[in-house]
């Protein structure tokens, strides 16, 4: 019997990579890594061939327009990736009996709660980005409701380009640096998403009665502003460099982002059984493979 085969788009980025350093671990299956060039996934056609020739057993979608600030004027690329690539693969898998797990993320929110997001917290995105990822989430929940949708935030990595790296890079060129201290949430470790992912498809297979349709939220466990994270960088870098906290008016984006995007990560520890490392914990494992 031929092993079952996992499907992995956007391979090329942050938690795509990360798939791909944890494909090792898991020799049960068949990776099947494809990116924009491999499998645009607003191809319809190129969607379809590449579900008929590998009959993939789930489909993991890391496949993003995640140029924030960008999207505000490229918003139909935008679109064709984040909404309708979104509701071509969840078709694709309806069809071909595919368990699909899609990532979304907490843009799709206003960033005014009081408290951590659950799951079913009305949305209302303020930025292009968040109004794209949320059309994505009803197109897939419409057409495929048998779905597992992720919403993340702050995700980083070794991969890519991201906060930490970024920061490390300034860190080490300026005396001084200024981030923003009034933008509250908890940052990703995109190997702990991966590894989150995983061990969800790993128990479906064992046992069909582990698959659980529905929205969840993952993060690492903490509450931090982006200043705090930098902070933590700069302590696990022993950095000499001067972290200045400012207000999110003093730094301008051309999209708006949330004040508050914290996720309650609830829902997924008791219904997967997940246990999720503590923001520092992670960064630390971060920083290290980047210091080499």
């Amino acid at each position: 019997m031929s092993q079952p085969v996992i499907l992995v788009t956007g391979a090329n980025g942050q938690v795509g990579q990360e798939l791909r350093v944890l494909s090792a671990s898991y020799p049960a299956f068949t990776f099947v890594f494809t990116d924009a060039d491999s499998m645009p996934v607003n191809k319809e056609e190129v969607v379809q061939q590449m579900f008929a020739a590998h009959r993939p057993a789930y489909c993991i979608n890391c496949a993003a327009y995640t140029a924030v600030d960008k999207a505000e004027t490229e918003q139909e690329l935008a679109f064709a990736v984040n909404a309708e690539g979104v509701r071509i693969l969840a078709a694709a898998c309806k069809n071909y009996n595919t368990r699909f797990i899609h990532i979304s993320t907490d843009y799709v929110f206003n960033g005014q709660s009081p408290t951590p997001y659950k799951e079913d917290a009305p949305t209302g995105p303020e930025n292009v980005y968040g109004v794209t990822k949320l059309k994505g989430e009803q197109l897939c929940r419409e057409v495929n409701p048998e779905s597992v949708i992720i919403r993340t935030a702050w995700v980083y990595s070794s991969f890519g380009k991201n906060f930490v790296k970024t920061m490390m890079k300034l860190m080490q060129e300026r005396p001084a640096i200024s981030v923003v201290n009034d933008q509250v949430g908890a940052p990703t470790y995109a190997a702990d998403l991966a590894a989150c992912m995983m061990q969800i498809v790993a128990n479906t297979n064992t046992s069909a009665a582990n698959w659980h349709p529905g929205m969840y939220h993952y993060s690492n466990q903490g509450r931090i502003s982006w200043f705090d994270f930098a902070v933590g960088i700069k302590e696990l870098t022993g950095s000499t460099c001067t972290v200045n906290p400012i207000p999110s008016k003093q730094f301008p984006t051309p999209a708006k982002r949330p004040s508050f995007s914290l996720l309650d990560t609830s829902k997924i520890r008791q219904t997967f059984n997940i246990a999720i490392p503590e923001w520092k914990e992670s960064l630390k494992k971060c920083v290290a493979l980047l210091k080499g």
